[in-house]
């Protein structure tokens, strides 16, 4: 009786361990010394000197900032995300594919040209510069102007998320909640919702991640005033720059914890939404 042994079965231990080893350290170098760095240098003087940065007006202007921009783009990005991902799971039409196209070009398009083309739209020489200026409207340097570059670079992740759950849900419970008689809000809201809330939550959490956190494009758009139109990740390059070390390493650790915090709601969720389909 000929009994075969697969090449995985025939490897030396050690490769097993070196390739683990080798991941490890490739993690240590790019992610977790850097990440340890950021809390060793914002804690090296101690606890209550770390807490009085968060006195300082600049930093207290970039975080109201950042969680304004967070305010703006999040809710907007989520209806617009679950109105995309309910017409491209539910229907088939003329430029679905291209519709699918768009929404995922913010991956691969660099944030600084995303901000540079709000600037060739809405800059003193844009497409509607002139108009804007005759009306006294400020976009550019200015709030409006970085929740655009927020809301562009965060645009894909609810739609991302709850399109693949919408067509694994399929339409029959749908189908049978109108058969009996609700409305097509009733049937959001007491069928479909309960159903995507998972996805929905995912969704959420990945876009006020990489709203909180963007940098590129803002940097483009806003013009990085000090206490006027500084997000928390633009106060941290410039107080780096300022060699005002200690606040830069400070407002690093609110985005580090943000980065925790995302990670393990994401955890969270992702088991939630494997229990549910294991069930299911």
């Amino acid at each position: 009786m000929n009994s075969t042994v697969s090449p995985t079965s025939r490897r030396p231990a050690y490769v097993k361990y070196a390739l683990i080893g080798a991941a490890l350290m490739y993690l240590a170098l790019l992610l977790f010394l850097p990440a340890l760095n950021i809390f060793v240098q914002a804690f090296g003087k101690g606890v209550m000197f770390f807490l009085q940065n968060f006195t300082k007006p600049a930093l207290l202007s970039a975080l109201r900032l950042t969680l304004g921009l967070a305010l703006v783009t999040v809710p907007l990005n989520t209806v617009f995300g679950l109105c995309a991902a309910w017409a491209i799971a539910r229907k088939r039409f003329p430029g679905r594919t291209l519709l699918l196209s768009l929404i995922d070009l913010p991956f691969s398009i660099s944030p600084v040209v995303a901000g540079l083309m709000l600037v060739l739209l809405y800059g003193r020489n844009g497409w509607f510069g002139p108009w804007l200026a005759q009306n006294d409207i400020r976009v550019i340097f200015a709030f409006p102007g970085m929740a655009l570059a927020t809301a562009f670079v965060s645009l894909p992740f609810v739609a991302r998320e709850v399109i693949p759950v919408l067509e694994e849900m399929g339409t029959d419970q749908e189908e049978a909640a109108k058969t009996l008689g609700a409305s097509d809000w009733q049937t959001f809201w007491r069928v479909t919702l309960p159903n995507i809330r998972w996805g929905v939550l995912y969704g959420v959490i990945l876009t006020n991640a990489r709203a909180m956190g963007e940098f590129g494009a803002v940097a483009v758009v806003s013009g990085n005033i000090s206490t006027k139109t500084q997000s928390l990740p633009l106060f941290v390059e410039d107080a780096y720059k300022q060699y005002d070390t200690e606040t830069a390493y400070a407002a690093a650790v609110l985005l580090a914890l943000l980065a925790v915090v995302t990670l393990v709601l994401k955890e969270i969720l992702a088991a939630k939404t494997n229990r549910k389909s294991s069930i299911h």
